[in-house]
């Protein structure tokens, strides 16, 4: 789908964010950024979701640059807005495109019921909790059917139970989708559960310290499958040797 070569990001202010970072973005991967505190995660998102221009080297689609649509964005924070309901702010990104609500209303119906929230479509943010204001932003964000879905530590404020239901629901549904998915994150075992691949930063400037593709079979319960649990181990040794002392 893409390739990074030789991207590095320095700010205004003349903090280098990002350093040197080369990889390729298959299709249909579902990736991991997985790294310290500012190493750069978040930014090399923006950069990837063309909110950010790199100070060098360059990103290449394979076919192309991404059209309006082709990119959805998921936050930490569901970002909703208050006064409306799930289906007007899953509405919003084709709203913004020109498209009616009439017209656009088996899309948003559609992405809603990608993430169980068919029946919740006229509640406000108010009445939701926070695991369903979450999947109120992933439909949001699954609406205009992206290419690529860029998810931004987006369970980091859930409560453990609800993060683990979301991580469960998110994996199935990349697996029925196909979608390619980067997900920032802290965490190990997040990483671990979910990506296909896992590239491992070291603390700023962010640089990718290591890439781990993922062993783990399709099992019934992956959290307590022995690849699982090894792959867990590989990268917590990983991230030992990157930390400084």
């Amino acid at each position: 789908m893409m390739t990074l070569q030789g991207v590095s990001k320095t700010f205004s202010n003349g903090t280098l964010a990002l350093e040197d970072i080369s990889t390729t973005i298959a299709r249909g991967e579902f990736v991991a950024l997985l790294g310290p505190s500012g190493c750069g995660k978040s930014t090399l998102l923006r950069l990837l979701a063309d909110l950010e221009s790199p100070s060098t080297g360059a990103i290449t689609w394979a076919e192309g640059p991404p059209k309006p649509g082709e990119i959805g964005f998921v936050f930490q924070d569901a970002t909703l807005m208050p006064w409306a309901s799930a289906a007007e702010n899953v509405f919003l990104p084709l709203k913004l495109r020109g498209q009616s609500r009439a017209a656009a209303l088996p899309q948003v119906t559609a992405a809603l019921s990608q993430v169980g929230l068919a029946d919740f479509s006229a509640a406000k943010p108010a009445a939701l909790s926070g695991g369903m204001k979450m999947r109120v932003s992933i439909a949001r964000a699954l609406v205009s059917q992206p290419k690529l879905l860029l998810m931004d530590e987006p369970f980091a404020a859930l409560d453990e139970f609800t993060r683990h239901k979301l991580q469960e629901d998110l994996r199935t549904l990349w697996r029925r989708s196909g979608k390619t998915v980067i997900f920032v994150t802290h965490s190990i075992y997040e990483a671990a559960y979910l990506a296909t691949r896992i590239l491992v930063m070291s603390p700023r400037p962010g640089r990718i310290a290591a890439e781990i593709a993922s062993t783990v079979a399709e099992a019934t319960d992956r959290r307590t499958a022995p690849d699982y649990i090894d792959l867990v181990k590989k990268i917590s040794g990983i991230l030992r040797a990157v930390m400084p002392a």
